[in-house]
């Protein structure tokens, strides 16, 4: 990593309020109707010389375009119209307690990034192609460096979790659930444009509590530590 120097980084959310922190640290400005007539919002800035993009799955009848399927098309947009040199899918997620995970814990994310509910079969490459197994940047020494926690993610359409999400997420290691990370991943890949996650914590699947309930309480403490990861990965790589 430390030969990789990116200029042009695209920081991408699937909600507002994840992404308002690092909007108004950065005062990005936002690029009126830069995607349209599709929802992705675009806002756009510079630090210390370097382009800085946060985009933003955008919003349907009042509600965050939040899942796989908004953030393949936002991925499709952003590295064909931005064509930034690093993605940041920066965001919140689940984890679990039996990893030694807690509320607000920031990680970055280690190959490979899985999909978790995608079941088209066992044989002949399909389990392979549903699961995904898609690469991201090595940040293990980000990580070291910055004193964050590296995991795989792993991602599903919906906010909680039937048991077959569960078996798979165990078989193939998955320690950090989201809803977006895979689908960005496989957009990636397809350009080889490099990626890496930085997630914090606001829900224990293992935990006892109930997701929805658990997530809304810890989503602006998520959000403040996915923002103060942010800055400390961009300092990183001014260094």
């Amino acid at each position: 990593m430390n030969n990789f120097n990116p200029q042009r980084i695209c920081f991408m959310f699937a909600m507002h309020a994840e992404a308002a922190p690092l909007i108004e640290k950065y005062s990005l400005e936002e690029v009126a109707d830069f995607f349209a007539p599709l929802p992705p919002k675009l806002f756009k800035g510079s630090h210390n010389g370097k382009e800085i993009f946060a985009v933003l799955n955008g919003q349907q009848n009042g509600l965050d375009l939040v899942g796989c399927e908004p953030a393949t098309l936002t991925t499709q947009l952003v590295i064909s119209k931005i064509n930034p040199d690093l993605i940041v899918n920066a965001g919140t997620c689940g984890a679990f307690k039996a990893n030694g995970s807690e509320i607000g814990d920031v990680y970055l994310s280690k190959a490979p990034i899985n999909f978790h509910d995608r079941r088209v079969g066992d044989s002949g490459g399909w389990y392979e192609m549903g699961v995904g197994f898609y690469p991201c940047i090595d940040a293990t020494e980000i990580a070291k460096d910055l004193g964050f926690k590296t995991g795989h993610c792993t991602t599903g359409s919906s906010l909680d979790m039937a048991d077959e999400d569960l078996a798979l997420i165990k078989k193939n290691g998955g320690e950090l659930k989201d809803m977006e990370a895979a689908a960005i991943a496989w957009v990636a890949s397809l350009y080889n444009t490099p990626l890496m996650c930085v997630k914090s914590v606001t829900d224990l699947c293992d935990g006892g509590r109930a997701t929805e309930e658990e997530f809304h309480e810890n989503l602006s403490l998520a959000s403040n530590n996915v923002k103060d990861a942010c800055i400390k990965i961009m300092d990183y790589f001014l260094k």
